[in-house]
């Protein structure tokens, strides 16, 4: 039997992932502002190394914008979100396999998380924190983007750029959506 009080102190993990110029931010600026709309409290968190286009404001690569904090580290998020009961995170990969903890433990206390960021990196690999909270999602949105080879749906980021660094902050130019015929991994 349901139990509306129970329900409605669940907590929620919801993903949003695919490639880079899939619109990933953009679905996340859509859920908080509804979810601002309903007068819930929220809390949009970008990693502070994301300093593309705005410090203080999660901003798409078409130009939309909210408000967000900018966080160092997952650790941060959790000293910030005070008395938020819905906590957006953009570009989740930026932080790494540290973030799954952190989500877990703000679902358990009742909050819905919204996670976006890659799913594969440049390599093709699986990017944490995805392939641990795949696992635990209530909900999971994949997104797919234009292939810029072929027109295909993309599922990767194909860095155009040279780097060593698992994550080099970049944008038009320096990564491609590719679906999979069309990615060739980067050298390890």
């Amino acid at each position: 039997m349901n139990n509306p009080a129970h329900q409605s102190t669940a907590g929620r993990l919801e993903l949003i992932c695919g490639p880079m110029f899939a619109g990933k931010t953009t679905e996340l600026i859509r859920r908080i502002e509804a979810a601002r709309a309903a007068q819930e409290i929220t809390l949009a968190i970008k990693p502070a190394k994301d300093t593309r286009y705005a410090d203080q404001e999660l901003v798409t690569h078409a130009g939309g914008r909210t408000r967000a904090m900018a966080a160092a580290t997952a650790a941060d998020i959790l000293s910030a979100v005070g008395d938020a009961r819905v906590i957006g995170i953009d570009e989740a990969h930026f932080f790494g396999a540290e973030l799954s903890a952190v989500c877990l433990a703000l679902v358990a206390s009742g909050r819905r998380v919204i996670i976006v960021g890659l799913e594969f990196d440049h390599r093709g690999d699986g990017f944490e924190p995805f392939p641990t909270l795949l696992a635990h999602a209530h909900d999971t949105t994949r997104i797919t983007g234009v292939c810029s080879s072929c027109g295909g749906a993309s599922i990767h980021s194909q860095r155009m750029v040279t780097s060593a660094e698992r994550i080099h902050v970049g944008g038009i130019g320096d990564y491609e959506p590719r679906c999979a015929a069309c990615f060739i991994p980067s050298a390890r």
